[in-house]
């Protein structure tokens, strides 16, 4: 062979030569690529997942779960997943959430025109979209490691004169949510309302309420709002219905997380509501 043809020869079989490497190069590194994307879905979908219903009045309404609540859940759980579904409006009764409202004011003792005035033919408006809400969320995630219904409601019974029936109310709607959820094992924050009517015999009676429902529940606990809400006026401190902005419900927030979180992992809450 001629050194043309022979230096042509070899040229063309180095630029196959290359060829080869640079493909074998890409495909190398796409592979690498697509593992590492794979694992990286895939250590995501392994991740637990703990969903928080948030639900109540409007110290429920007020509080932005992203700016108290959302900020100690990361700390908290670190690694895992949280997200929650919040349903609240301000200025309004349990009857709201409770179909059996009216049936349990009558056994505890309130009187026809009481319960119409209480009542007044509304709706259970927020029990539905709680349901709703979930069956959208499940679809996003599958399968919770821990559902937790938080709890900030009452000034209005408090207030309104449904007191009495209270306690059985809050009792059967979280033995609702435990069964329409199909969550047996739900833990629940309750939310003990402020003191800041504490000479009303009514109010005293729902926060009685609220801490007995999360001491005698297996899954339950409560959290303190009573130093959240000091306001001055007129040059003195009086106890508000609702907190200081924003600081009142961002620890609101944090206390939440907290019990929550106390619940999941199998540690005690704490006792006096503020962990």
């Amino acid at each position: 062979m001629r050194k043309g043809n022979l230096w042509k020869f070899y040229s063309l079989l180095t630029n196959v030569w290359l060829t080869f490497i640079t493909i074998k190069m890409k495909t190398i590194t796409l592979l690498t690529f697509s593992l590492t994307f794979f694992a990286s879905a895939e250590s995501d979908s392994e991740k637990p997942v703990h969903l928080f219903v948030l639900s109540g009045q409007s110290n429920m309404a007020g509080m932005n779960p992203e700016t108290g609540f959302m900020t100690e859940a990361k700390k908290l759980f670190k690694d895992e997943k949280v997200v929650y579904i919040k349903v609240a409006k301000g200025g309004q009764p349990i009857c709201r959430w409770l179909e059996e409202w009216q049936d349990i004011a009558k056994k505890n003792g309130l009187e026809k025109n009481h319960i119409k005035r209480i009542h007044r033919g509304g709706k259970v408006e927020f029990y539905r979209p709680i349901l709703d809400h979930y069956k959208e969320m499940v679809k996003k995630h599958p399968k919770f490691e821990s559902v937790n219904f938080c709890w900030m409601q009452g000034e209005r019974d408090a207030s309104g004169g449904a007191d009495a029936a209270y306690k059985d109310a809050l009792k059967l709607l979280i033995t609702h949510l435990r069964r329409d959820l199909k969550r047996p094992d739900m833990n629940v924050v309750i939310g003990r309302i402020s003191d800041a009517a504490l000479d009303r015999s009514s109010w005293l009676a729902v926060r009685k309420a609220q801490c007995e429902i999360a001491d005698e529940d297996p899954r339950g606990a409560w959290v303190d709002v009573d130093d959240l809400n000091d306001r001055e006026k007129d040059g003195k401190i009086i106890n508000a219905v609702h907190y200081k902005r924003p600081e009142g419900y961002v620890v609101l927030g944090e206390r939440f997380a907290r019990q929550g979180y106390a619940l999941i992992k199998g540690k005690k809450p704490a006792k006096n509501g503020r962990p």
